[in-house]
Parts: C-alpha cells; structure tokens; sequence
C-alpha cells in the first residue's frame, strides 16, 4: 500500500481542526485533513450554529409574541416547527459547504474516512488508504455522554443531537443537566410550547457560572414556567409505550415520578479516543482524554491532540486556538503556550449569559481583595429602548491593583459584550481604564463602563 508524504496530517474537521488546517496551509505546510462525517464537525453540524438557529427562532416568537408592547400589531402567531428545525439544518448545511470551500481555497486535501494512527507517523484511512505526516494533530471531538444505565434509544431517551432534529414539539421535556446544553434546549422548548422540567445535581443552574448570576437565571426560568429540580439525582428513568417515566430524589429526600414525551440526557461528553489507534501511537489518555501540555503535544513525538478530544474547556473557539498555537508550535514560531484563564464562557438562552476569569467565589477563595461594580440592565437607557431589562453586568476587580479578575454578564447580547472584557483582560487594564474608556450612548455596552465606576465609587447612574 503506497503512503503520501505530507507535512501535517489532522483527524477531524471540526473547529479545531480544520482552523488547523487553513493555519497550516498559510506557513506553507502540506496539509491533508481527514474527516469521517462532515466538515465542520459536531459544533457546525449538530452543535453551536443549528442550536442557535434554533435558539433565534425562538427569539423571533418572544418578539411576536410581545410585539403589542411596542405599538405593533401582529395578530395571532404560530409556530411553524418543522420549518423551524428545517432553517436550522439549511444554516448548518450551508456552513459545512463554506469549510469545504476554504479547504479548496487553502489547497489542503481532504479525505472523507475514518482515521487510525498506525504509530511511525503512519496514518490508515478505511483501512485501504495511507499516508504519513511529519506531524499529526489529533482532532477527534466528543460526543454526548450517556447516564450510567441509561441508554439513549434515539426516541424517547435523546441526545442533543436528536434534540436539534425532532419531527414534533414535545408536550413533556425532562432535561437531566443543566449545563449550556441543557440550558439552552429548555429554553428553546419553553418558547416552543414544551412543558419542561430541568433536574440538575448540584445546587444551580449553570453550576460553573457566578452564583449571582444562576439564582438570577432560574428566578427568570420559573418567570417562563420551566420548572427547576437542583440538588436532585435521577434514580431511574423507564420507557412503555413511547412514554418515559423519571424518578427523581430531590433535595429534600422526596422521590418525585415525572412524565415525559422525551427526556433529554445533558450530562456532559466523552472524547473520542476509540478505535484511533492511540495505543500503537504511544499517545497517553488521562481520564479518559488526551494529555497534552501548553503546545497541545502529547506523549508520542509529533503527535498533538487539540479541541474537546484533550479535554476542557469544551468551547469551540478554544479548539480553534488551540488548532492555531499547535500549528505555530510546528512551524517553530514564537508561540505562547495555551492558557485557559481568559476564555470567554457564552450560554445563548434568553437572557444571555456571558462570563470570563474568576467568580465572585473563586476570587475570595484565591485570597483576592475584591471590589465589584455591579449595574443592572433596567437602568441602562439602551436595554429600556429595547425592552430588555431583565439582568445585570458583574465586574470583580482586584482592590489593590484595580485588576480586572472577571466578569459576569446576564442579559441581552451578553453574548457578544463579554468581548470587551477579554481584550481589557488581555491588555491588563484596570478599572481606571475600562472607567475612562469613553463608550458610546445609548448603547449595552455603556453597562461595563457603568459597573467600573460603581466598583471605584465613582458610579454615575446608579
């Protein structure tokens, strides 16, 4: 069997691999990607943009919905849900034909297969394909992960890939995590019509969020009738007919039997390292993911491994980073070795939430003294306009320095305002700089300007 040569080689092209890729054609490397599905991986295809598809046109039913409050009138709404889930798949369809677009663009080959590392830097693809690579980046993603003895059927007990594909709304959703995923198919559902329950085990939603900001978002999710079990375990879960039936042991030592059309298993993900021949390649696992260090390099010489498959933080944009600084590391650049302590966390459910850098918690608890500037939405005169008044901007700050330590964002376009804060945190600025940073007006934005000057004393408008 011939083998080509190439400069790198990278199973999977998802976020962080096919970022990789167009990296590495840009250093003028040689670069084949191989991907057993399709481009894009499971963020562009089953992930990120089809769950925001969806979570838009949830967004546009809010807005219908309460279009009277701003003098317009629209008449009855309805949903139209297969058209819905079928916008959904056409923007994910469409994103996937753009990265085949930017491979061809970029010159790098790509081969359709399933991949496994043969050791030597020799690659098998469907098992009647070879090449080899000078270096070989590991790309394979995650996958959900099921309950223990809790199988998904695909039906009735569903991941969050069948989830973003239904052919009707459910009357009854029980979703067991609340995670981003979790969080953000509740609320997806919710606006739908769903009936949903939420059971989570430890004491909040979104459990790795500023405190203040998760009671915050379930005092807004019982608002929305989606009612919340935290500090609650599922005992069991039983299928007849269709029909699940979920025990759950809450807090107070109840057991409580809830019925659903579906049951939606949001407990986190797996990583792919099955069947990749990782053992042959001497590549070591570490909890069952890849171990790498700062320039995403794994145990076996020229072989890195980067995105969900090494680990958390599960975030697509860390997988592209990582992509990049593995490639640079390659290329023999001045590269930076990762850090994960200014990476920006985004849940797109309504309200938005947003974080960067430490929680008010983790700050006390590292010993920090601590100031914080904390403006609520309902005063900004922009979110007023727009009838987004729900939430606040959460600024920590270091009280000896004026560092900048975290931020905490629920509301409207959270999303896109935690950016601010993670090029100030880049920079090091403080909170005199983010203060006399003059920001325009009206805009969201004015809210961090806002929190700064109440952390100083020096708050303007509250």
């Amino acid at each position: 069997m011939s083998s080509t040569q190439y400069d790198i080689a990278i199973i999977g092209g998802g976020p962080g691999g096919y970022v990789a890729a167009i990296r590495a054609s840009q250093l003028g490397k040689k670069t084949v990607l191989i991907e057993r599905a399709d481009l894009g991986g499971v963020c562009l295809n089953w992930g990120c943009i089809p769950t925001k598809a969806l979570l838009k046109s949830a967004e546009v039913l809010r807005s219908a919905q309460k279009a009277k409050k701003f003098g317009v009138m629209v008449g009855d709404v309805d949903v139209d849900f297969p058209s819905v889930i079928k916008r959904s798949r056409q923007v994910a369809g469409s994103l996937s034909k753009g990265v085949d677009f930017l491979m061809k663009k970029n010159e790098v080959d790509v081969i359709h297969g399933s991949a496994r590392l043969l050791g030597g830097n020799q690659i098998l693809i469907n098992e009647d394909q070879q090449v080899s690579a000078n270096n070989i980046i590991v790309a394979t993603g995650a996958r959900p992960r099921p309950m223990p003895g809790v199988a998904y059927d695909g039906e009735t007990i569903i991941s969050s890939k069948e989830a973003m594909n239904l052919d009707t709304i459910p009357q009854k959703l029980v979703v067991v995590g609340a995670g981003a995923i979790g969080v953000e198919f509740a609320d997806f559902y919710a606006a739908m019509g769903s009936q949903v329950t939420i059971v989570e085990m430890l004491p909040h939603l979104l459990p790795i969020e500023d405190e203040e900001v998760s009671v915050e978002l379930q005092k807004m999710f019982k608002r929305k009738k989606i009612k919340t079990h935290t500090e609650s375990m599922v005992e069991a879960i039983s299928v007849s007919a269709g029909q699940a039936l979920v025990k759950v042991k809450t807090k107070s030592g109840d057991v409580l039997e809830l019925e659903a059309d579906k049951v939606l298993i949001a407990i986190g993900v797996q990583g792919n390292t099955e069947e990749l021949g990782l053992e042959a390649a001497k590549v070591q696992l570490e909890k069952g993911w890849i171990k790498t260090n700062g320039y995403m390099q794994t145990s076996a010489a020229g072989v890195y491994a980067i995105g969900d498959v090494a680990g958390p933080p599960w975030l697509a944009h860390v997988a592209s980073h990582e992509g990049i600084t593995a490639v640079e590391h390659i290329a023999a650049l001045n590269v930076k070795p990762m850090r994960y302590d200014n990476v920006p966390g985004c849940t797109y459910c309504t309200p938005q939430v947003a974080s960067i850098g430490l929680t008010e918690k983790a700050a006390r608890e590292a010993g920090y003294e601590i100031k914080i500037g904390k403006f609520p939405y309902r005063v900004s005169g922009k979110a007023m306009a727009a009838g987004e008044t729900d939430g606040f901007t959460k600024l920590i700050y270091d009280a000896k320095y004026g560092e900048l330590l975290g931020a905490h964002i629920i509301g409207a376009e959270a999303t896109e305002l935690i950016a601010e804060i993670g090029i100030a945190r880049s920079l090091e600025a403080t909170h005199e700089a983010v203060l006399e940073t003059i920001h325009a007006h009206p805009t969201l934005s004015e809210m961090i300007m806002e929190a700064s000057g109440l952390a100083l004393d020096r708050g303007i408008h509250l």
